[in-house]
C-alpha cells in the first residue's frame, strides 16, 4: 500500500468529530434554556457537522454532531422542533440577540474607559 493510501485510512479531513461531552454539552444547555429550537449545520471543508441550539431570547449555542441523522435523533429525545439550516436559514431571534449583546459590549468598554 501507497504511503498516501495508509495516510487516507482514517482521515477525515482533518475534522474532530463530535465525543459525548459535545452531546452532553448540548443536552444540558437544552434542558435549562426555554423554548430550545435545534438548527442542523452542514458538515463543510473547514467545518463538521454541528447543531446549533436557539432559545426563545434568542441565545445561542453551538457544537459538533455526529451527522444530521445524530442531531434529529437528539432532538427527538429532547422534544424539540429541528431544522436545516440550509432550509430555513438562523432565526432572527438570534441575530437580534447578537446586536443586544454588542450594545451592552459596547456600554461597559466605554464605562470602563471613561472611570
Amino acid at each position: 500500500m501507497s504511503l498516501l493510501g495508509r495516510l487516507g485510512r482514517g482521515f477525515k479531513g482533518g475534522l474532530r468529530g463530535a465525543d459525548s461531552g459535545d452531546v452532553a454539552y448540548l443536552r444540558n444547555w437544552a434542558e435549562t434554556h426555554e423554548g430550545v429550537e435545534a438548527f442542523v449545520e452542514p458538515r463543510t471543508t473547514v467545518t463538521a457537522t454541528t447543531m446549533l441550539l436557539v432559545d426563545r431570547d434568542g441565545a445561542w449555542t453551538r457544537r459538533r454532531i455526529s451527522s444530521p441523522d445524530g442531531a434529529r435523533k437528539l432532538a427527538r429525545s429532547l422534544r424539540m422542533p429541528v431544522y436545516d439550516v440550509q432550509l430555513v436559514g438562523y432565526p432572527q431571534r438570534m441575530r437580534d440577540h447578537d446586536a443586544r449583546q454588542r450594545i451592552l459590549r459596547d456600554r461597559e468598554r466605554r464605562r470602563d474607559l471613561n472611570g
